[in-house]
């Protein structure tokens, strides 16, 4: 590889450049997204026509229409360097780690090691063994000489200290003026976003386009502003070096560079402007890292094929990222900065909050300031107050990435502000939501793209929820990546058991699974605020399950805040092309609700069956594995050994013929006719359907219109529940010892068990069944509109007991939902789509009023362990199991009647 040897250019003689730059890639979302693979002509750019394309940029063209002549390349250098008025911010530094060349071979697996401490500062340096050392084909001497690369012009004075525009609109400026160009604003990338800002129009302060320069060009330029700055020709000490006198040239120091920096910053006393070449796409341009492409010989296969190289970087195993299947540039494709002297990057934090990696190439120092994450929000506050005015007219400005605030500020405002300098052949790592800042010390050239690993998954989750609120585009789909992380979580979990040697990848992802795993939170915590939502919705919406390729080509999202649609939308069929997520769906249209559409990608219970497998269920795994990744389910590894799912035929019932016959209706609820017979063995004038269920002798009898029940013990007695909704009961028993469908005196619970089979449960409204997988397990039936009150710790009030509703509501396409909340208070309610986690919730927050140091008078409790959502239902008392099965007499719930047969066989 042949490397470039620095020849001094006189920068008088170089004339006005090209004006070619490298045309930039409308971004995947309205200029939000870049989508090389969907633009072949760009993805799939071959080394040859790059180097045409390079080529062509040698031909000068005319520089006037980007720069006056008085622009940073024409203009002599005036401003000079005072030592004295240095403002050099007193800041703790950022962590630096050095891995051994063991940690340094798991790359992910280093940045989770020192993520519990490197997180707190926002950002961390990492310096690799000195074995690694990868070749950069940015210096070979023709890629140097004649590739170029374009260009912004940063005003650094005014980056903190400037008026709003409109102020200084028809005033005239204290310092030169310059034409400006208007270029396309981005949202923040990596390093990113270092300077790509710029004002969209006049009345927005932003970054004008500049010159295109070669490397070799931009080098000279860099040195001769360093030296004339600072005055290094100034100051010439001689030494005596083999007896021979030789001229030394003085250099700053990367303290009195910081200094000057921020005194031009904070107290600016004349303009100073440089240049930055950012965001340069890799893709098109080239990265410094080498590729398979782009070298001759296998002595570069390490380098090529490393977790650090950038290119690399975005789609290791465990990075989510590598679930995208677009080549996002600046996401996954690496973005290059050529750096100058005081060129900067001002405050932002990475597009949906994902983790940046930077490496320098070569140059002078960057220096880096983090601010931990924890504090974003009293940063923005901090901006706010220190530069209302900017803010006001731009209340978007900390997307701009032209504005910065002295450390010295923000730690006024109790901001932590750390600091980090990166050398030649270093790592800087900014962690999710960490605001970060910087500048260069003079000439380099660094790299920078994004990563997400699994515990980047509740950040992210976080970022489009304030994307959405502040009607952001997104530029990824955050419930894809979810989605298709716990599918190859399951996928593994699967694969692990039959493997001779445990795949690494795998073990990567069973690390992030269980009851406890942050994938398998991630998951619920997103499923939890989809059932919230839809709550919310306005009574009369239609669910139905997408197509799978409903947002393969187009990319879906909310016509009010941008929410991507990935997971689930709403839509009418007033407008088929227009869509809502969740939380707007009420404000789509002014049609009813029932010519609304709610579309899911997975049912709820598919959902729960997903969360179920991430946790480990075995019988979950061997579902979701034939359901969605075409596995056969009797081949399915799980636990301890080779199982299969054994299908028992049912055993026949005896069913006492009926004097109607029933049908079902489209979501498979009986529907009685009263009117059609199907046998006279019972008077024609009594129109029960009785099915003897051979529990402890007694008949259930249900009213044709489901309106009362009555249970026969077979003694002359016989007690009846109105169940139309009603709470009153009807007792026609005349012994106080007889039970009402299992429970005592339904006016007293003082006596009242809390936990096993003898708890006691009001039964309020039986329901009615609905068939389908959704709406029962091998445990219980979940009749539709079934309604029940048991006495618990009140969550408000955990000393006293109160009265707890439980009810199972119809979701249409999502199956039950269960619902439940103090009778005292119904506005407050917990929504889940089982019994069990809805439970979950209300216990959750029960230990939560304990924990906050809830004064129990005379009462000693320590938080409650588990709890059975079904029995809390009592869909599992064994009285009101009677008369839900006898709703049911043909046995079409198949998964609870099968575990029954089975469990009877066995007995």
């Amino acid at each position: 590889m042949e490397t470039v040897v620095n020849e001094e250019v006189d920068i008088d003689i170089v004339n006005q450049c090209e004006t070619v730059k490298v045309k930039r890639l409308l971004r995947r979302r309205s200029s939000t997204r870049y989508q090389l693979s969907d633009m072949s002509s760009r993805a799939q750019i071959s080394h040859e026509k790059r180097k045409k394309d390079q080529s062509s940029k040698n031909t000068p063209k005319d520089d006037h229409n980007l720069e006056s002549s008085g622009s940073p390349r024409n203009q002599k250098i005036t401003a000079r360097w005072d030592p004295s008025e240095a403002c050099r911010p007193n800041i703790d530094e950022a962590p630096i780690f050095h891995p051994t060349v063991e940690e340094f071979e798991d790359t992910l697996g280093y940045i989770s090691k020192i993520r519990p401490v490197a997180e707190a500062y926002g950002i961390c340096r990492i310096v690799p063994p000195t074995s690694w050392k990868p070749p950069c084909p940015l210096m070979q001497k023709q890629f140097w000489q004649e590739a170029r690369f374009s260009t912004r012009i940063q005003q650094v004075d005014l980056l903190q200290n400037r008026e709003p525009m409109k102020k200084k609109k028809g005033r005239k400026r204290r310092r030169r003026t310059y034409t400006k160009i208007g270029a396309r604003r981005r949202c923040p990338r990596s390093e990113g976003s270092e300077s790509n800002a710029s004002s969209d129009s006049d009345d927005k302060f932003g970054f004008r386009s500049g010159s295109d320069f070669t490397f070799e060009e931009f080098q000279s330029f860099a040195k001769k502003f360093k030296e004339h700055y600072f005055g290094m020709n100034d100051v010439n000490p001689k030494t005596i070096v083999n007896g021979h006198e030789e001229t030394q040239i003085w250099e700053p120091s990367i303290e009195e560079i910081e200094g000057e920096y921020w005194r031009i910053i904070e107290q600016p006393t004349d303009e100073v402007e440089v240049y930055y070449g950012a965001d340069l796409e890799t893709g098109v341009f080239e990265s410094g890292f080498p590729k398979a492409s782009s070298i001759e010989n296998n002595e570069s296969d390490e380098y090529v094929n490393s977790g650090w190289n950038l290119n690399n970087f975005p789609r290791l195993p465990g990075s989510v990222l590598s679930f995208e299947g677009s080549d996002i540039s600046g996401v996954l494709v690496p973005w290059l900065y050529v750096g100058m002297c005081f060129s900067s990057f001002c405050w932002h934090v990475e597009d949906h909050h994902l983790y940046s990696v930077n490496y320098m190439h070569w140059g002078d120092p960057k220096i880096w300031y983090g601010v931990p994450g924890s504090h974003a929000t009293a940063l923005e506050d901090a901006m706010r107050k220190h530069l209302p005015d900017l803010f006001k007219e731009q209340p978007d400005l900390l997307h701009q990435l032209v504005t910065q605030l002295s450390p010295k500020v923000l730690r006024s405002e109790g901001v932590p502000v750390y600091r980090a300098s990166q050398h030649s052949g270093e790592f800087i790592v900014t962690f999710p939501r960490a605001y970060h800042a910087g500048f260069n010390c003079g000439f380099n050239c660094a790299e920078a793209v994004n990563v997400a690993p699994v515990d980047w998954l509740e950040h992210g989750q976080g970022a489009v929820e304030l994307y959405s609120e502040q009607r952001r585009k997104t530029s990824v789909s955050h419930d894809k990546l979810l989605l298709l992380s716990a599918r190859e979580a399951v996928r593994a979990l699967c694969e692990l058991p039959v493997s001779n040697e445990e795949a690494y990848e795998n073990l990567i992802w069973k690390s992030v699974c269980g009851k406890t795993g942050i994938l398998t939170k991630a998951v619920k915590a997103r499923i939890g605020m989809e059932l919230k939502r839809i709550e919310q919705l306005q009574s009369g919406f239609q669910f139905q399950k997408t197509e799978e390729d409903f947002d393969a080509t187009n990319e879906r999202e909310c016509f009010l805040c941008f929410y991507d649609l990935h997971m689930s939308a709403a839509s009418c069929k007033c407008s088929s092309d227009r869509f809502a997520c969740l939380k707007h769906a009420n404000l789509i249209c002014s049609c009813d609700p029932d010519q609304r559409t709610i579309y899911l990608r997975y049912t709820f219970d598919e959902l729960t069956i997903l969360v179920d497998s991430l946790e480990g269920n075995s019988d979950a795994l061997r579902k979701w594995a034939s359901q969605n990744l075409g596995l056969d389910q009797e081949k399915v590894f799980v636990g301890d050994g080779f199982k299969k799912d054994k299908c028992v035929p049912l055993s026949p019932i005896k069913i006492e013929t009926c004097s109607f016959s029933h049908h079902h209706d489209q979501m498979g609820v009986i529907q009685s006719d009263p009117h059609q017979k199907t046998s006279d063995v019972y008077p024609k004038e009594e129109p029960i359907c009785m099915a003897d269920r051979s529990f402890g002798g007694q008949r259930c009898l249900i009213d044709l219109n489901l309106d009362s029940i009555s249970v026969d013990d077979g003694r002359e007695n016989k007690v009846a529940l109105n169940v139309s909704g009603s709470t009153d009961v009807q007792n026609y028993s005349a012994s106080d010892d007889k039970k009402l469908l299992g429970f005592d005196n339904l006016a007293s619970h003082s006596d009242m068990k809390l936990w096993g089979s003898n708890l006691d449960v009001e039964l309020l409204n039986i329901g009615s069944v609905a068939f389908g997988k959704l709406w029962c397990n091998n445990q219980a039936i979940f009749p539709k509109g079934f309604r029940s009150r048991v006495k618990y710790f009140n969550f408000l009030n955990p000393p006293v007991m109160s009265s707890y509703i439980s009810e199972i509501h119809d979701a249409g396409l999502i199956g039950p939902l269960f619902k439940v909340f103090l009778e005292e208070c119904p506005s407050e309610s917990f929504m889940e789509v089982s019994a069990d986690k809805c439970w979950e919730l209300v216990l959750q927050r029960l230990n939560q009023e304990m924990v906050k140091g809830c004064k129990l008078a005379n009462h000693a409790m320590k938080p409650l362990g588990t709890i059975s959502g079904l029995e809390m239902f009592g869909l599992l008392s064994p009285d009101i199991v009677q008369v839900i099965e006898a709703l049911d007499p043909e046995h079409r719930c198949l998964a609870y009647w099968s575990t029954k047969f089975n469990q009877n066989s066995r007995e």
